[in-house]
């Protein structure tokens, strides 16, 4: 399948190994994942290594547990979003009204 591009392929086996992480919730493994991140030789793999590694107690509370913040991390994005659409343009009225039909949007789609 990613015969012709062995970045790709690679990037593929390392997402499928975080994957297989967070299935087991077992991150014993992490800390030679993100060495095998920094060693990909893709810079945007090597960066996400080092910013893994500046909060790693944090990562492996989120693999390792059930609970997540989630669904308030996606809202939280929905406002800022709609905030920098209507750059100022808007009142609060506006905004709450935008936020609600986000939301409403993104149930359909769950």
């Amino acid at each position: 399948m990613f015969e012709h591009c062995p970045e790709l392929q690679r990037t593929h086996g390392l997402v499928r190994q975080f994957a297989a992480m967070l299935e087991s919730r077992d991150a014993t493994p992490l800390p030679d994942w993100l060495d095998h991140l920094a060693a990909s030789r893709l810079p945007a793999l090597a960066s996400l290594a080092s910013a893994l590694r500046e909060d790693q107690a944090a990562v492996v509370q989120g693999i390792t547990t059930p609970f997540n913040s989630g669904v308030n991390e996606g809202r939280i994005t929905d406002l800022k979003l709609q905030k920098r659409l209507m750059a100022g343009r808007a009142g609060v009225p506006l905004l709450r009204h935008r936020v609600i039909l986000m939301a409403l949007l993104r149930r359909r789609h769950l």
